[in-house]
């Protein structure tokens, strides 16, 4: 997949020597929302409560402007001018999330929203009369409340319960949709909201909480995932992976590159390793370490729950692809006495791993708290991805720039689209990785979890003032249609400049 070249002596500068910088033949181009963050219609018809919805209710505080997603762009209203501007744009696909107890309210399998089902099957057969590939995402944090009301992901009942939720889903829309995520970023759902209690549900609990729900997520993708590839796959011909959000992590000095390899199976290897991997499991070094540390605090097993043989089997191999959401990065080092590490992965380090972050002085801060830009990570992160787990598809899921107040001019997210994508050309061509397609996030403007509507990530602007919630094309969008359209992210500079 190497790239065909006019000038035979060129420099990186492309553009200067008159090469275009192209993508592979059948490299696809899509864009990326969530059903929380889009949808509203919150209590609509006789959809359940989902945990976010119980979460910004109960504590508006946690939210940065005290807003919530009851209405959000409306898309459940909407849903047609999604589809519009998503063909505006020439997407190959939209990556977007089912909302669990819109289809099922009461989370478990005894009733099907009619309503709910007619919702996505609008959105699905809209798409396809567009030429558009629907890539759904099973969940996306908005987990049916009466399930969590029994223990949610720390209770093993969960894994049946997604997995049945899977199975209505592929029964529904699996003639039309043809690739499928289970679960998105699991480490935000474990290591967020069950131990530092940032995100709904809002559990605190950093000891046992967050790996009693890294395992059951990854029993509940690996059921997911066998329900599919035997019962729908011989049938429908798609596909279905996890996503998973992975920071690129690298040593604040050469002193800390085992520390940055340890923190990056962390990371990544927690809900990698036990699904790519021969022999699969929790990563060697983080098991042991972890129960070191367990019985020095004087637990009589570790607080890592172990799989059995049969477990360790059901979830290896589960994946047609590796989901990858990639924004940000982090050097680490030792932690010191006297650092304020606070909370995995957000903050300033992982405590467990007496390991503290640090931000190299030429990464750009954005307007949300955890996001510095480097893009280069990018294709490092895929490149580690294909050294650990071998040659196996990589979809880029997830992939944008959060700004605050912004008009329609947003030429720092341009630039952040191109650096970004020049990362990944690079990847596929020098590196020989196997990226197959690229998701921006997001579509439009949305409820940006507890940063509320201050963070801006929309290739769309969405006037949330306006009850009707239009969607207006910024210069991202403009540059990313060209993008698609010449299949190279070497197009006009003039979606560069300050005033178009």
């Amino acid at each position: 997949m190497v790239a065909s070249r006019a000038v035979v002596f060129c420099t990186l500068a492309s553009l200067v020597c008159g090469e275009i910088r192209k993508f592979p033949p059948g490299f696809k181009w899509g864009a990326a929302t969530s059903s929380y963050q889009i949808e509203g219609g919150w209590n609509v018809s006789d959809k359940g409560e989902n945990i976010w919805d119980r979460f910004v209710h109960d504590n508006p505080d946690a939210i940065t402007d005290g807003s919530n997603g009851d209405v959000a762009c409306d898309s459940y209203h909407n849903w047609q001018e999604d589809v519009r501007i998503s063909a505006e744009l020439g997407l190959d696909f939209y990556r977007f999330s089912m909302s669990w107890p819109r289809l099922l309210p009461t989370g478990t399998s005894e009733r099907i929203s009619e309503d709910g089902k007619a919702y996505y099957n609008n959105l699905i057969n809209g798409l396809l009369e567009k030429g558009i590939q629907p890539v759904v995402t099973l969940y996306h944090w908005d987990l049916p409340q009466r399930l969590q009301d029994l223990g949610g992901w720390a209770n093993p009942y969960i894994v049946d319960w997604f997995a049945d939720y899977a199975r209505i889903a592929y029964k529904l829309f699996g003639d039309r949709v043809k690739t499928w995520v289970t679960i998105n970023e699991p480490i935000v759902v474990c290591d967020v909201a069950y131990n530092t209690g940032q995100f709904a549900p809002g559990i605190k609990d950093p000891e046992f909480a967050s790996y009693l729900c890294n395992k059951n997520i990854l029993l509940a993708h690996a059921k997911a995932w066998r329900i599919y590839d035997e019962e729908f796959k011989p049938k429908y011909h798609g596909k279905a992976g996890i996503t998973n959000q992975l920071f690129w992590i690298e040593g604040a000095s050469n002193e800390y590159d085992d520390l940055a390899e340890l923190v990056r199976q962390y990371m990544a290897g927690m809900y990698s390793h036990a699904i790519y991997t021969k022999e699969g499991g929790w990563p060697p070094q983080i098991e042991k370490l972890i129960a070191e540390k367990s019985k020095k605090e004087g637990h009589q097993r570790s607080r890592l729950p172990p799989f059995t043989k049969d477990e360790i089997e059901f979830i290896k191999g589960t994946y047609d692809f590796y989901g990858f959401n990639y924004y940000t990065s982090r050097q680490v080092r030792k932690s010191r006495p006297g650092d304020v590490i606070g909370s995995w992965p957000l903050g300033s380090g992982a405590v467990e791993l007496d390991a503290a972050f640090e931000i190299h002085p030429t990464w750009k801060k954005t307007d949300t708290f955890w996001f510095w830009i480097n893009a280069p990570g990018f294709r490092n992160m895929m490149k580690w991805i294909k050294n650990n787990y071998g040659d196996i598809e990589i979809l880029v899921t997830e992939n944008g720039l959060a700004i605050g107040q912004v008009g329609l001019n947003d030429v720092d997210r341009v630039k952040y689209y191109r650096d970004h994508l020049e990362q990944m050309w690079l990847t596929i061509n020098e590196d020989g990785v196997n990226v197959t397609g690229y998701t921006a996030w997001s579509l439009m403007d949305n409820f940006e979890w507890t940063d509320g509507y201050i963070t801006k990530f929309g290739l769309y602007e969405v006037d949330f003032t306006d009850p009707k919630r239009p969607r207006t094309p910024r210069a991202s969008a403009k540059y990313y249609k060209d993008v698609i359209r010449s299949h190279s992210y070497d197009v006009s500079d003039k979606y560069m400049k300050e005033e178009l």
